[in-house]
């Protein structure tokens, strides 16, 4: 299922990143030590009343102007008008209505999308200033809002989650299995897909960030029915420098939340980079199952220790994703392809795997009866039991009287443990701790 996508759009130097940050709250400082996590993102998760949707942000519209930086946003902008359900038009009430925003509304009213005004930096709390009444002259009703006190912003979400109550999320087809391809760029992703289907569903070429948008394509064999989605290549930071780049990489992020599977291209002639690491965390992050795969296998010179080699350094980059299974693979030849649906289905599989509450707490019981939990200043550890709550990824529970001394090392000593009872492989595992008192 995939969230709603509100987009934040308006001229230049209205807050519109300031409003962005304000409405996701701390949710965009995410601590940076996981793989592909940053801190300046355009995109992020808001929750409001129970409801949530996806926020993206933009660079500033100049309708007219013939800057290349500036025609470069306006263009971004209109990918996220293209992919949003909603958009918020940011202005600001201490310029006043200008021409500008006059022209940027009339271009978002002529995309027929649901529109919410926005009319920000209504800073002093009671009435808002004169100026903001010009903005009446709009055609949608305007709501002040300070992006910098946070005043007003419940208004404009109750505003914004009113257009999207006709939203219904798209349920997906349980017998299709979604598989995101991600990768820095020039990997084989959309040669992987032509391949697979047969045909040249999506552009290939040499120059790297080819695929601008994620496509999607249906593809069924022998081993079931699959939604294999193509994204645009991944690359470093310092290097997008093209702001529909940026977009891409949103899209791809957009793809990696609504897919079941993420299959995590590497490019065996160029080996392993930090943007690889990075790629794969946002698969990570978004706990989905995941399978590495080692595309143009084909074109490197090998030998007995050529595979042993390339494992021993898929195991030491991707050390914090052990559990995925690596294949490798031809996209041009069609190489051990079959291999690859085969790990798809498994992963699947593993990734929406229920475990009994009474098979959870026996290997509780034999991992904390081999290794005592900690203790701290005299205090032991004490796991009451735990059970699993939700699945893609399995989440479990562990009750406990006092979770500060449930240790990092030792939740992944007792998901080592079940990884060792259950076939967990290609998917993540997520623990929830919760105190609860002793009587």
């Amino acid at each position: 299922m995939s969230k709603p996508v509100v987009a934040i759009v308006g001229r230049p130097n209205v807050g519109k990143s300031t409003l962005f940050n304000k409405l996701v709250g701390e949710r965009i400082s995410i601590v940076d030590d996981t793989p592909g996590v940053t801190r300046d993102r355009i995109y992020g998760d808001v929750d409001w009343n129970g409801r949530a949707a996806l926020l993206i942000d933009t660079g500033g519209i100049e309708p007219f102007s013939d800057d290349v930086i500036l025609s470069q946003m306006r263009e971004q902008a209109q990918l996220a008008i293209d992919t949003a359900d909603v958009i918020i038009m940011v202005t600001d009430v201490r310029s006043g209505l200008v021409a500008t925003d006059e022209e940027v509304a009339h271009m978002l009213i002529r995309s027929n999308k649901p529109l919410v005004l926005c009319v920000n930096k209504c800073d002093s709390i009671g009435d808002p200033p004169p100026e903001f009444y010009e903005f009446y002259k709009l055609p949608i009703e305007p709501i002040a809002v300070s992006s910098v006190h946070g005043h007003g912003t419940g208004d404009l979400l109750d505003a914004v989650f009113r257009e999207l109550e006709s939203y219904t999320e798209e349920e997906a087809d349980p017998e299709v299995i979604s598989v995101a391809v991600i990768g820095r760029p020039n990997v084989g992703k959309s040669s992987l897909i032509n391949k697979i289907t047969g045909e040249n569903r999506c552009i290939v070429s040499d120059i790297a960030g080819t695929t601008r948008d994620s496509i999607d394509t249906m593809i069924e064999n022998k081993h079931g029915t699959f939604n294999f989605i193509d994204t645009a290549g991944m690359r470093r930071k310092s290097k997008v420098t093209d702001q529909i780049e940026r977009y891409s990489i949103l899209r791809a992020k957009m793809a990696i939340e609504r897919c079941d599977v993420c299959v995590i291209m590497l490019d065996a002639e160029t080996g392993i980079t930090e943007q690889d690491t990075k790629v794969a965390g946002l698969a990570l992050e978004a706990g989905k199952a995941c399978i590495i795969a080692v595309n143009k296998w084909d074109a490197i010179d090998k030998d007995n220790s050529t595979m042993p080699n390339f494992r021993k350094d898929i195991e030491r980059d991707f050390a914090f994703m052990s559990y995925a299974p690596a294949v490798f693979i031809s996209a041009k030849t069609g190489q051990r392809l079959d291999n690859l649906f085969e790990n798809i289905v498994h992963v699947t599989n593993t990734s929406a795997m229920r475990i009994t509450t009474g098979l959870l707490n026996d290997v509780l019981a034999t991992a904390t009866a081999r290794v005592q939990p900690p203790t701290d200043k005299g205090r032991r550890l004490k796991i009451f039991y735990m059970t699993q709550v939700s699945v893609k990824p399995p989440t479990f529970i562990f009750f406990c009287n006092d979770a500060e001394l449930f240790h990092f090392s030792y939740q992944r000593y007792l998901e080592n443990r079940l990884r060792e009872a259950f076939d967990f492989s290609g998917t993540p595992i997520r623990f929830i701790i919760r105190e609860r008192n002793n009587k």
